[in-house]
């Protein structure tokens, strides 16, 4: 069931949600936390679809932000979806007009439920500082990503820039495979590794972040290469007893080549956004890892445009 309330307020909001709340028995208060999606119409659907998505390994609460004609008179348009209906969780979708937009805290603050965890996620193009953005100041947890960005790379630089223990960028997120692959390359015998390789499309921040990522692990330099995509397609070590290669060429399935051993078919595929989503919601700590990541990955290409 789906309740519309055009032309609403806050108030009215919360007293339809305690009503809807009532008649599923209050479950919905006992979730596991709460996801803000910042976004606008064009976005809206997709980014609703992936939180439904992850929401049956982590149920939560979804609150979607959907900013509107900025030009408009201050309203408010509600549609409130039971759990059940998108999902464990119930979802809340408000349209924000005019200078409400720009004020979106001041709207979801008295929604949120007491005590439990927020993380806020910009589908689209998110703030350069998200812990000093107003809804991102209300959440535990900050998830953006800078591949949608017209210039990703300079896009995910400057939000390395106001990182603040929290924050999180999807296109770290979507290394995970590529890093478990690697990892486990690694810890079978292929002698003593002295550089890498990695090749992927142009303007791709994953591949950076790749890149700083092995270079601190192994400490070797590691150059990056571009490639028609899609996104990373090679990684390679140059080690004593030869180069182990990994090989993936339609963004499905790699190939993995060590040194007097026979080639190995490897499914390394893309994944989809819901699952980024749901890796990035199993925690609710600081990710260590990216920080460092995220700051070798600055130095280096900080160093690159210096000539060091």
């Amino acid at each position: 069931m789906t309740l519309y309330l055009p032309r609403t307020t806050t108030s009215q909001i919360a007293e339809a949600l305690a009503t809807e709340r009532r008649s599923v028995g209050g479950g919905a208060m006992n979730l596991v936390l709460t996801l803000v999606i910042v976004t606008d119409e064009a976005d809206h659907y997709d980014a609703v679809l992936a939180a439904t998505e992850a929401g049956h390994e982590h149920p939560s609460r979804v609150i979607a932000l959907i900013r509107r004609d900025p030009d408009a008179e201050p309203a408010i348009d509600a549609e409130i979806r039971r759990p059940g209906t998108a999902g464990p969780g119930e979802a809340l979708l408000l349209r924000l007009y005019g200078p409400l937009g720009g004020h979106a805290d001041s709207v979801v603050t008295p929604l949120l439920v007491p005590d439990a965890p927020v993380v806020a996620w910009w589908p689209g193009v998110g703030p350069a500082d998200p812990a000093s953005d107003p809804v991102g100041m209300l959440a535990h947890r900050r998830i953006t990503d800078a591949q949608r960005a017209a210039d990703p790379v300079a896009d995910l630089l400057r939000r390395i820039e106001h990182y603040t223990p929290g924050d999180t960028d999807l296109t770290w997120t979507r290394l995970t495979p590529w890093r478990s692959l690697l990892a486990s390359t690694m810890d079978q015998s292929c002698g003593w590794v002295t550089a890498a390789e990695i090749e992927a499309e142009p303007h791709y921040p994953t591949a950076d972040l790749l890149a700083a990522w092995l270079g601190q692990q192994l400490e070797v330099p590691v150059e990056r290469r571009e490639s028609s995509g899609p996104g990373i397609t090679g990684a390679s070590l140059i080690t004593d007893d030869g180069p182990v290669a990994i090989s993936r060429k339609d963004g499905r399935v790699a190939t993995l080549r060590r040194p007097n051993q026979p080639d190995q078919t490897v499914a390394l595929a893309r994944r989809r956004v819901s699952e980024f989503l749901s890796e990035e919601l199993r925690r609710l700590d600081a990710d260590e890892m990216y920080e460092r990541t995220a700051r070798s990955m600055a130095a280096r290409l900080s160093g690159a445009e210096a000539g060091v």
